[in-house]
């Protein structure tokens, strides 16, 4: 069996054997939770890390990456523009951070508000497909989260519904930091309840869980994930 790659190591070559790694245990635990491995896409997330360590990645097949900071993500963007990257703004969003938000990104996994839902819509440039959107839902009710209430979901995910510039696309959560296993999957389970429900009564047709780190990736699996954002797994512990 492969041995587990040291944490703090960053060369190329330990980015790679992480990112295998990673892929591996996605899909064992896609198999085990009888899914196929191929519906879940793997967001890698890339906050605090140079240019550089994202081309390796790419180099070694990985194509979405995910940016918490605007200010960070803008000179790495352009910096590896020559790379046909899936951008993902998953950190939470400010007012004054919409344009370039609109402009540089292909997803938004944070979106929290009617304001900064239509602030995107009305930024994201005509040439561009309309950007790709989930909802983040508060499941947990921390004071520390963001997101909406699961009662308020269906509001915002109505007015999402009619915007010209945006796909709604599915929900996104985090449980919060040190969660037992049972109360991750109670989380993640009460989300794709909560995306089952906005389909049925709203009309909705939201295919996407945004849901799972490197800390409880098997329970977002297998609760029904769609997409997991995972970076100290991949690029070591964050700088």
């Amino acid at each position: 069996m492969q041995q587990p790659v040291q944490p703090g190591e960053t060369t190329p070559s330990r980015i790679r054997e992480r990112l295998t790694q990673v892929q591996e245990r996605l899909s064992t635990f896609a198999r085990t939770c009888e899914r196929d491995p191929v519906d879940i896409q793997l967001i890698a997330v890339s906050k605090t890390r140079p240019a550089e360590e994202i081309r390796v990645a790419f180099e070694a097949g990985q194509r979405a990456f995910g940016e918490n900071y605007l200010q960070e993500a803008l000179p790495k963007i352009r910096e590896l523009a020559d790379l046909p990257i899936e951008w993902h703004f998953i950190g939470r969003i400010q007012s004054n951070k919409t344009r370039d938000i609109a402009a540089r990104f292909h997803w938004v996994h944070a979106l929290a508000s009617a304001k900064h839902a239509r602030r995107l819509s009305e930024q994201r440039p005509g040439e561009l497909p309309p950007l790709q959107v989930c909802i983040q839902v508060n499941i947990s009710g921390e004071a520390s989260k963001g997101g909406v209430a699961p009662e308020e979901t269906a509001e915002l995910a109505r007015l999402v519904a009619t915007l010209p510039r945006l796909r709604l696309r599915g929900l996104m959560t985090m449980p919060p930091a040190g969660s037992s296993e049972a109360e991750q999957h109670r989380i993640f389970g009460a989300l794709r309840t909560l995306r089952d429900q906005l389909n049925a009564e709203e009309g909705l047709e939201l295919d996407s869980l945004s849901m799972g780190m490197s800390g409880d990736m098997e329970a977002a699996v297998c609760e029904g994930a769609t997409m997991v954002r995972i970076g100290t797994a991949i690029f070591g512990p964050r700088q």
